[in-house]
C-alpha cells in the first residue's frame, strides 16, 4: 500500500523526462476534471513509460510532509485557491539543497502472530519525516524515528529470489569490505555471497535439522538488524520466512523486508556513522 510506503523528496532516481511527464499529464488531467484545491495523483513510472494508478479529490497523508518539505504551506494554498483567490507563483518545489524522507511506522509487536509484511491493505500506524544534506543521513533519521535501531555488529540476511540476491550483492560487498560488521545468511544466499566474494557465516533454515541454524544464532550470538526479502512477496510465508519475521518483531530486532528499502538503508549505513547525522532546525534546511 503506498501508505506503507517511504516517501522521498526531491525524489533521487527519478528522470527528469518522467517528471516532465508527469507534470504535464497531472495539468491536462486537473484541467479535465476542474479540479481547484487538494488532490492526490498517483503514478507508476518505468523507463519514462507512465501510468496513472488513481487520482483522488482529497488531501493524502503526503499532504503535509510536502508542505514541510518543501516550506510552502499547500494547505493555505489550496484554501485560498477554493476561495477564488489568485495563488500563481514560481514554486520550487524539486530543485532542493536537502533531502526530507519520511518512513511508516508499524505496530505488528502489538498483534501476536501477524507476519511483518507490507500488503495491498495499509498496515501503518504512524510515520516520521525527517531531513538530512544527503539522501542517506535523512533515511537513517526517520527510520530512527520510527523506532530502528542501527545495528553495532551481527547482520542476518535471507534474500530469497536470485534477483534479490544480484541486485543487494554491490551494496553487501562494500558492507563487508568495511569490516565493521558481520553479516550470516541463510544457506543459500550464504552459498551465493560466498561465490561472488562476500564474507559471511551460514546459518540454516530451521526445518533443515541442521547445525548451526537460526534459532542457534538468535540465541548465542543475537542479531541487530534482519533483512529477510521473501520469496513469493505477496504470499503469505507460513514457514522458516514467516518464523524469522516474527522472531524479529517478538524480540524487537529491525527487521527490512523490501529489496529497495534495504538496498538505500546499506548503502547509507556504508557511507555514515551515526556521528555523521546532524541535528538541525527545520527552519536550518528550508531557509537555507
Amino acid at each position: 500500500h503506498s501508505g506503507d510506503a517511504t516517501v522521498v523528496l526531491p525524489p533521487q532516481r527519478t528522470y527528469l523526462e518522467t517528471v516532465r511527464r508527469a507534470k504535464l499529464i497531472t495539468r491536462a488531467i486537473i484541467k479535465a476534471l476542474n479540479v481547484t484545491g487538494p488532490f492526490n495523483i498517483q503514478f507508476l513510472a518505468k523507463d519514462n513509460a507512465i501510468k496513472v494508478i488513481e487520482c483522488n479529490l482529497r488531501a493524502s497523508r503526503s499532504f503535509p510532509f510536502v508542505s514541510k518539505a518543501t516550506g510552502y504551506n499547500f494547505i493555505d494554498l489550496a484554501i485560498r485557491a477554493m476561495l477564488q483567490k489568485n495563488v500563481r507563483g514560481d514554486y520550487h518545489t524539486l530543485d532542493l539543497d536537502y533531502v526530507a524522507v519520511k518512513s511508516p511506522q508499524f505496530s505488528f509487536s502489538r498483534i501476536k502472530g501477524a507476519d511483518p509484511l507490507s500488503y495491498v491493505e495499509m498496515a501503518s500506524t504512524g510515520e516520521v519525516a525527517c531531513f538530512g544534506d544527503s539522501f542517506g543521513e535523512a533515511l537513517l533519521k526517520s527510520m530512527l524515528g520510527v523506532g530502528l535501531r542501527l545495528p553495532k555488529k551481527n547482520i542476518l540476511v535471507s534474500l530469497g529470489k536470485e534477483e534479490n540476491k544480484v541486485k543487494l550483492l554491490p551494496v553487501l560487498l562494500q558492507l563487508a569490505d568495511l569490516r565493521r560488521y558481520t553479516l550470516f545468511a541463510t544457506e543459500h544466499t550464504a552459498d551465493f555471497l560466498a561465490a561472488n566474494g562476500v564474507a559471511c557465516e551460514k546459518v540454516y533454515k530451521i526445518h533443515t535439522k541442521q547445525r548451526p541454524n537460526v534459532a542457534d544464532l538468535f540465541e548465542k550470538q543475537g542479531v541487530d538488524l534482519i533483512i529477510n526479502i521473501p520469496a513469493r512477496p505477496l504470499a503469505r510465508e507460513q514457514a522458516d520466512g514467516f518464523i524469522i519475521r516474527r522472531k524479529a518483531v517478538d524480540l524487537n530486532i529491525p527487521l527490512i523486508t523490501n529489496r529497495q528499502l534495504a538496498e538505500a538503508f546499506l548503502n547509507a549505513l556504508a557511507e555514515l556513522k551515526p556521528s555523521d547525522l546532524k541535528i538541525k532546525s527545520w527552519r536550518e534546511y528550508v531557509a537555507g
